[in-house]
Order: structure tokens, then C-alpha cells, then sequence
């Protein structure tokens, strides 16, 4: 008899799985190590269904945007891709105002959207601590926390993750890794915004470019280090370890950060990292071949699903930067030229991608309708089934 109750429990829950996509997205946020960023700051890129066709064909899942976008939420719709979508540095005043403006913004640009879309994460800013405008310093921790608790509100917490992405600025030191710490002006600021991380269990998400620090100091940092290529590495003497790779090492230097402020088991994720393929005359190392170079050893290296040599339990997880060129984009000729794909979707060089093609995304959208109808009868199938057990159970007791 308790057997038989217990079936019915199991075959209860299967039921509610098949026929609620949210409950089964609960368990991780990132699936796999690999991720890209699908920035849109450009007036050539292809439409949002293009842009699945060509993820789906990289057989890319991890995607994160830079705001809510509909057009975009909408395109990704019944893809199985799963999305971060981003709450913009502009939004921050208004979200850490108003509970309710929080609520409203989550409600229209992530509720509307569930479960067809697969919503995973909300990132509330970018790059706010360590930044030029300190008045967001003040207001960040109270975004995210509004947010956060809309998201609650909306019984949603445990389908979409809250987090936010620093850059290198927020750290004193970095090198060696062993020596990292929070600045003294920052440390204000991210202890708090640790605490309720850790509280919620949101991973410390930093933006780590091996490219820019090469760029900082070309005189003492080797490039090969810096691409994944044989090379001496460096030693960390209080550590005892050795580095071979530079994105490694950096890492390690968030964890030892994140240990000194008292938060030793929280996890790092690299919300973005990338190599320009084109640069200005100050900026010799963005080549087509060091951006293959590196972004061909990051895809191998996240392959491994291993950690850092100080977190080696915790397989390092990244979103590389970009999908695209970006074409409008200010600042230094690297800032345009970051994209794994051109905007007609031809690649920028190859590291194991193929190109979207007009004959290729004809198929593939077919394909998107396949899966679309095989998933729903399929839950439906697995629904029926069950259904009929149970009642068959029920009608023994």
C-alpha cells in the first residue's frame, strides 16, 4: 500500500513537470559552460528569428540581452533557448524607487513572456560598481532587491535568476591572484549586495577581458598567456599554483576577492569575455588571428567543464562577447568588432561555427516547427499516460 502511494506521489509530480515548462526550469540557471551575448547596438543586424536559426545551428542554448526587448523575447519564443534578459543602468533609479515600478517592469517584460520563452535570469545593471556614475552605486543593491522580491511576488524566484555584472574596476589588485581584493571605495557597496546574493543564491558575475589587460601592460604580460597558448604562465607563490591561462588566473582573483569579504562559496560566472578582431593603431593585438586564437581555446577550454585551479570544483561557465559586430557602437574601433558573425551572418573567422544561410534558415525554421509540435505531443502523450495511472491507482484505494 505504501508503494502504491508513493507511485502516485511520483507519477503526481511527473505529471506537473509534463505539464508545466516553469517547474522544470528551476534546477540551474546556466546549462552547460557556454554562452554568448546578443548585443544589438548596430542598425544591420538580421531579424530576431534569424538570429535563433543561427544560434540554433551553433548549437548555442545560453543567451544574455542587454534590456527586454519584445521583438527579441517574442523570436525566442518555443526555441528551447534559454535567456538573461538585462534591467539597463537607466532603469535603476526608477526600480530602486518604486516597488511597484519593479513589479510593473517584471510583470510586462518577463510574466508576459513565460513559460514560451524561456526567461532564466534578470540582470539588474551592468558594470554599476567601479563605474563613472557613482549616484547608481547608491541604488543598485535597492533595484536588485526590488526586483527581486517582484519576482517573488510573481512566484517566479524559483524560475528566474536575479543577478548583476561588475567589471575588473571593482577590484584593488589582481595580480597575483592570491593578493585580490575589493576597492576600499567599492567594498562598501558590494558587501551588501554580496550578502543578499548569497542569500538568494545568485552566483558573482564579472566581466573578464583578457584582451584589455593585454592592452593595459603589452611590455609585461605575455601574449600567449593571455590567448591560451604554450607559455611559461605565472606562479602564485602564496597559492602554490600555477597559472597557465590568464582568464584562469582572474578568476581565481575574483575567488580570492569574494573569500576575503566573507563570501568563500559563492560561485563566479563570466558574463562576458571576448578579443576584437579590429582595432586602431594603439591597439595592435585585435586581429582576426588572435580573435580566432582565443575564442577558438575558450570554446576548448569551457569544453572541459572544468574549474580554476583554485575552484576546481566549480566548472567555469562563460557568455562570450559577441554574437555580432556592432556597428554603432562609441568608442575605440574594438568596441565595433567583437562579433563571432558579421551582421549578414557570415562568420568573422572560423572557430567551428557555421554561417547563417538563406537555404539553411529556410530548413532550420521548418525544423523550429517540428521540435515546437514533437515537444507539445510529447508532454501531452507523457500527461495522458500518467493521468491514466493515477486514476487506475486511485481506484484500488
Amino acid at each position: 500500500m505504501r508503494r502504491s502511494k508513493l507511485l502516485v506521489r511520483f507519477l503526481y509530480l511527473l505529471l506537473l513537470w509534463c505539464n508545466d515548462p516553469i517547474v522544470a526550469w528551476a534546477a540551474e540557471a546556466f546549462i552547460g559552460t557556454y554562452g554568448i551575448n546578443y548585443g544589438r547596438i548596430a542598425d544591420n543586424l538580421p531579424s530576431p528569428d534569424k538570429v535563433v536559426t543561427l544560434l540554433r545551428a551553433a548549437k548555442i542554448r545560453n543567451v544574455r540581452i542587454y534590456d527586454a526587448d519584445h521583438s527579441v523575447l517574442t523570436a525566442f519564443s518555443g526555441t528551447g533557448l534559454d535567456l538573461v534578459v538585462g534591467l539597463p543602468n537607466g532603469n535603476l533609479k526608477d526600480v530602486n524607487a518604486s516597488e511597484d515600478h519593479a513589479l510593473d517592469w517584471v510583470k510586462q517584460n518577463v510574466q508576459s513572456f513565460l513559460p514560451d520563452t524561456r526567461i532564466r535570469g534578470i540582470a539588474v545593471g551592468n558594470e554599476v560598481l567601479g563605474g563613472a556614475d557613482y549616484e547608481l552605486w547608491g541604488v543598485l543593491l535597492g533595484a536588485v532587491k526590488n526586483v527581486y522580491n517582484a519576482v517573488k511576488k510573481l512566484q517566479l524566484d524559483d524560475v528566474v535568476q536575479i543577478t548583476t555584472a561588475h567589471s575588473l574596476a571593482v577590484f584593488m589588485n589582481s595580480y597575483p591572484p592570491s593578493s585580490c581584493t575589493f576597492k576600499d571605495n567599492v567594498d562598501q557597496y558590494m558587501k551588501p549586495l554580496l550578502a543578499f546574493f548569497e542569500e538568494i543564491g545568485s552566483p558573482f558575475c564579472v566581466n573578464a577581458y583578457p584582451f584589455l589587460a593585454y592592452l593595459s601592460d603589452p611590455g609585461n604580460i605575455d601574449i600567449n598567456y593571455a590567448l591560451f597558448q604554450k607559455t611559461q604562465g605565472i606562479y602564485d607563490e602564496k597559492n602554490n599554483i600555477h597559472y597557465d591561462n590568464m582568464l584562469d588566473a582572474i578568476i581565481d582573483a575574483a575567488y580570492v576577492a569574494l573569500e576575503d569579504a566573507g563570501f568563500k562559496k559563492m560561485e563566479v560566472i563570466v558574463t562576458e569575455t571576448g578579443w576584437a578582431s579590429k582595432g586602431d593603431s594603439n591597439e595592435a593585438a585585435a586581429t582576426v588571428d588572435n580573435a580566432r586564437t582565443y575564442n577558438y581555446n575558450l570554446r576548448k577550454r569551457l569544453a572541459l567543464r572544468k574549474g580554476t585551479p583554485l575552484r576546481p570544483k566549480y566548472p567555469l561557465k562563460a557568455y562570450i562577447f559577441a554574437l555580432f559586430n556592432e556597428d554603432q557602437k562609441p568608442g575605440a574601433t574594438s568596441e565595433r568588432n567583437y562579433g563571432l558573425f558579421k551582421p549578414d551572418g557570415s562568420i568573422s573567422y572560423d572557430i567551428g561555427f557555421p554561417a547563417l544561410k538563406s537555404s539553411s534558415a529556410t530548413s532550420l525554421l521548418g525544423s523550429l516547427k517540428v521540435i515546437r509540435a514533437r515537444a507539445c505531443f510529447g508532454s501531452n502523450a507523457i500527461v495522458h499516460v500518467a493521468s491514466t495511472v493515477i486514476l487506475i491507482l486511485f481506484s484500488r484505494f
